[in-house]
């Protein structure tokens, strides 16, 4: 499929990778080639600049008819409901996650579609593996529906490319931290929230226990990642579930003391609740061999890198000074 030919459609375009990617995408395709897709939450000012659809991914006739209307060839799917808010509404997170994206997958069959990007996340393992240098085929016995929907997801995804030929692409991506869009209900949330608290109060009640380890990893490189493996020849890509995705892993701790380094009296306090079991049954790192082997997957954002990018963007989204030491 050539570059110039694409039109793509980005669900979800309102959350928190949705936002930047479509604008990512906007850049590289052309504003009027992306279509961002939404539901209820008003979108970033940034992606009024193209075409914008408000429809329901559960509802296959809404979905169709977007598809339809901008002759859609190419899908990043990314409408879901995260961890921790899975967790509270179960059935609401199978509804979207998994048969969102059955609709998806069933329009995709007769109206033309021919690439997809779904994400599936770390939340796929559970307690009974690994938790360091997680592995590719690790066994899947995900603990949270959200990780459930994943994996089943996974499966739907192996399914439709063999039975029909639709090229479904997806990456297991780990705990994401980004400076434009604020989190969305996942375990890894404290990891943005514990820098917009750094500038505006020098403190932060932390959710998860300071030693907690978790793979993370900075948005650019999220995006990168993304469209890296869409744009990558289809002889390459050799997984059909879903490939693990890394870059940094650090503890709850580690992010704390790099912020301290660079603003002035900052303070956290661990008061771990309901999320630290689920940050417990998943991995600590995971193995993204087969990525890097691939389709080339490298990151370029460490622990430092991060800190310092997110504060400085923060400084100014929020009009705030850093005190340094």
């Amino acid at each position: 499929m050539e570059t110039s030919a694409r039109k793509i459609l980005v669900t979800g375009s309102t959350g928190q990778i949705g936002t930047e990617l479509t604008q990512e995408l906007r850049r590289r395709y052309g504003a009027k080639n992306v279509v961002a897709g939404g539901h209820r939450r008003e979108p970033d000012p940034s992606i009024r600049n193209g075409p914008f659809e408000v429809f329901d991914v559960t509802d296959s006739t809404e979905l169709r008819a977007v598809i339809t209307k901008h002759g859609i060839d190419t899908v990043y799917h990314l409408a879901a409901v995260l961890s921790a808010v899975g967790e509270k509404d179960p059935v609401l997170a199978w509804k979207i996650n998994l048969d969102g994206f059955r609709n998806l997958l069933e329009v995709a069959r007769s109206e033309r579609v021919s690439r997809i990007f779904w994400p599936s996340s770390i939340a796929v393992f559970g307690p009974d593996v690994s938790r360091v240098n997680t592995p590719q085929e690790a066994k899947l016995t995900p603990t949270t529906i959200y990780g459930v929907a994943k994996v089943a997801g996974e499966l739907l995804a192996n399914y439709y490319y063999l039975k029909y030929g639709i090229d479904i692409r997806s990456v297991r991506y780990p705990g994401l931290i980004s400076s434009v869009t604020p989190p969305g209900g996942g375990t890894t949330d404290y990891a943005v929230e514990i820098f917009y608290e750094a500038l505006k109060s020098r403190s932060y009640k932390c959710f998860l226990r300071e030693d907690t380890i978790l793979p993370m990893m900075y948005m650019p490189d999220a995006l990168r990642a993304a469209i890296q493996l869409m744009e990558a020849p289809a002889a390459n890509v050799m997984c059909r579930t879903s490939y693990n995705l890394a870059a940094v892993s650090f503890s709850a701790g580690d992010l704390a003391r790099e912020i301290s380094k660079r603003v002035k009296g900052f303070r956290v306090e661990y008061k771990p609740d309901y999320r630290q079991a689920i940050a417990d049954s998943w991995p600590m790192s995971v193995d993204d061999s087969r990525a890097r082997h691939d389709w080339g997957w490298r990151h370029e954002y460490d622990i430092q890198s991060i800190a310092r990018d997110m504060l400085e963007k923060l400084t100014l989204k929020l009009n705030v000074q850093i005190d340094k030491d």
